[in-house]
């Protein structure tokens, strides 16, 4: 009860706020004759930050492309909402929410914005389980949109292999109830939308009812021109980049800070590794030193792809396609990873060289001395990064956005 009053007197604080700056939202700017997907997130998506915000940045820009109305929706309490990205957006042709008056001068929350749009919109793309779990409902009851659930990547599945690790009895309590949410979503929605065909493989199973599915990977593209791209000798030091809002890369670098470093170090003693990724914890800005350097958050990541020799993620657990192997390949910028973090790649015929098991650090800083002072295979595995990334093409994902949008 104190929760529901507490907020409700902080909307009435914004309403009075937003009249006194006489903020009143804008429905004029669509052509109502299109199309329109509503797509709902957990934040209004970080596309510089992580890898899923990444992901829906592009699909967002294939629709818009497409000639779709986008309307984007962050599910963020109204009177903590922050502008700082919803602007990109609304330059794309996007259609943002933000806390607004309507003509009769009252707030405008995120259920009226979908009240609002409701006779606009024939497609709800819902990112992430708990935003389809939260939000299905809200968009059946003012609408008749066809219901979409990005899974992003399968979270039981990734809680799983988290748990298999550490039997921590919090992670199987989470791992139960993401498998009990993504199993109803997935019953519940007209299409989902796996991220990897691994992903899709698990959770058919699994299912009482048939239920359409397609898979929208990542999008990467092979950067055929990349003048700041230099060749081995040019070269120095690893790299790492990931969210640390992602538990799998906290794991990953502690790892790489605790068990290989200290290996490498042995036989290359002015090793370098740089450390790049948002909302750095205490316990992993700690690690900083002259050869453990945790960069944070970094605008413009190229030119660390393109100096450095070998990217790393030593991934023990996780699901779906990630985005930093991808841009890694991207740049071909030859990288070692595990079995978990080549999921969803064909790096034939260098798999060898490149995945390695999680459960051996020796092994694992092997193929890292192997890659890092062999001209040859690095030349090898630089070459072959396009072939792999042909599956993630643009013209690809297109192909299957549009199919669910049909």
């Amino acid at each position: 009860m104190y929760k529901k009053l507490k907020h409700y007197i902080r909307k009435r604080k914004l309403e009075k706020k937003l009249r006194k700056e006489a903020v009143h939202l804008n429905f004029l700017d669509f052509d109502k004759t299109k199309k329109g997907v509503l797509i709902i997130d957990s934040i209004i998506p970080e596309y510089d930050r992580d890898s899923g915000s990444r992901r829906l940045f592009h699909i967002i820009e294939i629709m818009l492309k497409r000639g779709f109305n986008v309307f984007l929706m962050a599910d963020t309490k109204e009177y903590r909402f922050k502008n700082e990205y919803c602007q990109t957006y609304r330059n794309m042709g996007a259609m943002v929410y933000e806390p607004a008056l309507d003509e009769n001068n009252k707030l405008v929350d995120r259920e009226k914005f979908i009240q609002h749009i409701s006779p606009n919109i024939e497609f709800a793309w819902l990112h992430r389980p708990d935003i389809f779990y939260k939000y299905y409902a809200l968009v059946k009851k003012y609408s008749k949109a066809k219901l979409v659930f990005d899974m992003v990547d399968f979270h039981y599945l990734r809680l799983k292999r988290e748990w298999e690790l550490s039997k921590d009895p919090s992670i199987e309590t989470a791992m139960n109830k993401y498998l009990k949410m993504e199993l109803h979503n997935a019953e519940i929605a007209d299409v989902v939308a796996p991220i990897t065909e691994e992903d899709k493989k698990e959770l058919l199973p699994l299912l009482h009812n048939k239920t359409e599915m397609i898979v929208v990977g990542n999008i990467h593209q092979f950067k055929k021109e990349n003048p700041g791209f230099r060749n081995f000798k040019q070269r120095e030091n690893l790299l790492f980049i990931g969210s640390f809002i992602h538990t799998p890369n906290l794991d990953a670098v502690k790892y790489l800070h605790d068990k290989v470093l200290p290996i490498l170090l042995k036989q290359l003693p002015t090793l370098k590794i740089d450390i790049i990724g948002s909302y750095a914890p205490q316990e992993i800005l700690d690690m900083d030193s002259e050869n453990f350097r945790v960069l944070g958050f970094v605008e413009d990541i190229s030119e660390y792809f393109n100096r450095a020799k070998l990217f790393v993620a030593p991934l023990a657990f996780g699901a779906g396609i990630k985005g930093k192997i991808g841009q890694s390949l991207e740049f071909g910028l030859p990288l070692v990873t595990t079995e978990i973090g080549a999921e969803g790649f064909n790096f034939s015929p260098n798999e060898e060289l490149m995945v390695t098991p999680i459960n051996n650090p020796e092994v694992f800083a092997e193929k890292i001395i192997s890659l890092y002072t062999d001209e040859n295979l690095w030349n090898l595995v630089s070459e072959n990064s396009e072939k792999i990334l042909d599956p993630f093409s643009i013209a690809k994902i297109e192909e299957n956005v549009m199919e669910i949008l049909k």
